[in-house]
């Protein structure tokens, strides 16, 4: 592979859309420069990671260069400067979330981290032989396998709201498989394997009159949406840092105060107490008590970056821009010889999931590739979702804001080449 370091900004693909400068979205993400197969580079991965600002990146340097210290305990100037810095962002957070008060944000290492720590501390207490734990069939793995390991445990059951073939839950039973016996709901924002968007609200409305908690898996809604905790009624919500263009390694959970607060501590170590002795451990309180060990400081203050990036974005604008953007390269990929769409719900953002005929997924990423393309091949760690449809693996377009359309005529004509290669 051929990679050339960067293009000059007037290589850069041209503004499209309109109400929406992307051209200037595009300069604030250096790698956009990047040439790859002597071709410049088209990043539809954003499902898997988004590419990163370079606010974010100068953040995460200056941090390393001029403020590195480990924080809480030291009273010398790093140490309280980065304390300052690490707890200033939990409340920038706080405000991008919409939760009530600070302590309801605990800095984890990603969604994974935060699911492991709701069932570890929250579920597993609290689950008994019998019970169940509500999922969709449209779930990353990280929404089904941690509630697997509880239930497991404890002789409890995962029941699924079903989907359609169109790639929408539907919601004609969930009465019915909201019962007694459910302890717990977790449901994804957004399908990364899709991009349907689920209705969260009805489905945290129709627990809530049952008091059964929620959890919101929202590592694909916060990049293409505001997000208002409170507005969603939700108990928990999750996202990664790495997927709204932040640091990988780092993430949030939000938790409404009175749970967390009754919560068991999923890991032990420095920080998260208030006593130890031998004879017994007293914990620090919430969100400390779940922070163990030196955390991902310069990750933090890399996410505070990236939320402030998207805090100077007009959401209506930018949603406008990406509904655009994917109502194109449906048509654009869909009207390729050969290709099948899977997932055609009516309310989706950001992701075209698709087949071409008698190439395999994995071909048909490499294939692109030569032409600078990046998209993702696989099952996306949705395989219940594959399994539904009755395929292996798909290809995946994913979308962020730095996309064009004309990124999009670049794919589609590398999928008719491909095409044609294999007749």
């Amino acid at each position: 592979m051929s990679v050339r370091p960067l293009l000059t900004e007037d290589e850069l693909s041209p503004s499209t859309g309109e109400g929406f400068d992307v051209e200037r979205v595009r300069r604030d993400f250096p790698i956009l420069r990047r040439t790859v197969n002597d071709k410049p580079l088209v990043y539809l991965d954003n499902a898997a990671t988004t590419q990163k600002p370079q606010t974010v990146i100068d953040a995460v340097t200056r941090f390393y260069s001029y403020e590195n210290s480990n924080i809480h305990r030291g009273v010398h100037y790093l140490s309280e400067h980065a304390t300052a810095a690490y707890e200033e962002v939990r409340e920038k957070a706080r405000a991008f979330l919409g939760a009530s008060e600070s302590r309801e944000i605990v800095f984890v290492r990603g969604t994974t981290d935060a699911i492991n720590l709701v069932a570890a501390g929250y579920l597993r207490p609290r689950l008994r032989e019998g019970d169940e734990i509500l999922v969709s069939h449209l779930e990353h793995h990280s929404n089904i396998v941690p509630w697997q390991l509880v239930s497991g445990e404890k002789g409890a059951k995962i029941r699924v709201i079903p989907m359609s073939q169109s790639g929408e839950l539907i919601l004609d039973d969930l009465d019915m498989l909201l019962n007694e016996r459910t302890r717990l709901v977790a449901i994804g924002h957004v399908s990364n394997a899709l991009g349907t968007v689920n209705p969260v609200r009805e489905i945290v409305a129709r627990a809530h009159a049952r008091d059964i908690p929620v959890l919101i898996d929202g590592a694909q809604a916060v990049p293409h949406m505001p997000i208002d905790v409170q507005e969603l009624g939700c108990d928990f919500y999750c996202l990664s840092g790495h997927k709204m263009f932040g640091p990988t390694g780092v993430g949030l959970l939000y938790g409404r105060a009175e749970l967390l607060e009754a919560m068991a501590p999923y890991q032990g170590g420095g920080d998260m107490i208030r006593k130890v002795s031998f004879e017994g451990t007293s914990y620090a309180p919430i969100p400390s008590k779940f922070e163990a060990g030196t955390p991902n400081v310069a990750g933090v203050v890399g996410l505070g970056a990236a939320i402030d990036y998207l805090g100077t974005m007009d959401w209506d604008v930018v949603m406008a821009y990406e509904s655009d953007v994917l109502s194109y390269a449906i048509e654009a990929i869909g009207a390729v010889d050969g290709v099948r769409l899977i997932g055609t719900a009516e309310d989706k953002t950001a992701v075209v999931s698709f087949l071409l005929e008698g190439i395999h997924a994995h071909d048909v990423g490499t294939i692109v590739d030569q032409d600078g393309i990046a998209i993702r091949t696989g099952h996306h760690c949705a395989q219940p979702v594959m399994d539904f449809y009755g395929v292996a693996a798909t290809a995946r377009a994913s979308f962020a804001l730095y996309n064009t359309k004309d990124e999009v005529d670049v794919l589609a004509a590398a999928l008719e080449g491909a095409r044609k290669v294999f007749q």
